[in-house]
């Protein structure tokens, strides 16, 4: 079954989720150009958007017709997840995002946190306006989970031992739970607090499976799809789905070799772990899970 994005996906918010960027433009204006320059470049950054479109999607199942305050929440959770982006690229040394040089790399690391700081502060100041406690503090307690599932990661880094659970307890941090706030606050907007339950249920599994296929493509897409190199899990230590089910799945020279690669990352045997975690059936065990 193939999706059309557009079609299928985001026809049904297509003119909220249009509008949406006037908010987010409101949100990165600033009187220091630098700021409004960065902030310009990360934003204008592409990719799917798939979490505001989440927001206003669970808006419309809650039966909401006046999408102004969700289009507005759409354009809040935008932002933080760039602002999250900004932030990973500092922390993974990344120079390229969506096959663009990322702020850190245009700029320097100091401006880039910088203004990673500035989007998450002006995206909460954005969310003040809703005039909506539960909503926002539904949004403080999860972005504190986000940082906290950020740095679970930096913890498992170059860890061969780490567990499937803990890469659970990762995603759900750094992927899951804003999916799960844009759903969640979607329907506290909507004034149908009933649903906020499912929805959350609903995104929380989706944004596993999402992170889930993201990691599988590290080793079976190409830089030019992926708009980053291949490898750069790898690269980093980062002990994903694909390489902890590759151990599971592996004795000898082959478990060795993917062991080593997480323990002291790098790419020297990328080839070989590639070959690895395609022969031992982990990209089929990752994709049934997700």
């Amino acid at each position: 079954m193939t999706i059309d994005f557009k079609q299928d996906i985001l026809a049904p918010v297509a003119q909220d989720f249009a509008t949406m960027d006037t908010f987010i433009n409101e949100g990165i204006t600033s009187k220091v150009a630098l700021v409004m320059a960065v902030s310009k470049h990360v934003v204008e950054a592409g990719g799917k958007r798939m979490r505001p479109i989440m927001c206003l999607l669970a808006a419309k199942a809650c039966g909401a017709e006046d999408l102004e305050r969700q289009r507005k929440l759409a354009a809040i959770i935008e932002m933080l997840h760039t602002a999250t982006l900004v932030h990973d690229d500092v922390v993974d040394e990344s120079g390229l995002r969506r096959g663009r040089p990322t702020a850190n790399a245009t700029w320097n690391n100091q401006t880039a946190v910088l203004v990673g700081d500035f989007l998450i502060s002006r995206a909460f100041d954005l969310l003040v306006d809703l005039d909506d406690m539960t909503l926002l503090k539904d949004f403080s307690t999860g972005t504190c989970e986000i940082a906290e599932g950020e740095v679970l990661q930096l913890q498992a880094q170059h860890q061969p031992e780490t567990t499937e659970q803990t890469y659970l307890d990762i995603i759900h941090g750094k992927t899951s739970r804003l999916f799960e706030l844009a759903t969640e606050g979607a329907a506290i907007l909507s004034g149908t607090p009933q649903y906020r339950e499912p929805l959350r249920l609903f995104a929380g599994h989706f944004g596993n499976a999402f992170q889930i296929i993201d990691d599988i493509l590290d080793y079976t897409s190409d830089a030019e799809t992926l708009g980053k190199n291949i490898g750069d899990d790898l690269m980093e230590g980062k002990p994903t789905l694909p390489l902890i089910s590759a151990l599971k799945n592996t004795t000898g020279e082959e478990h060795d070799v993917v062991r080593r690669s997480i323990a002291t990352g790098g790419t020297a045997d990328l080839d070989q772990v590639i070959a690895i975690v395609n022969s031992s059936g982990a990209l089929d065990y990752c994709r049934q899970r997700a």
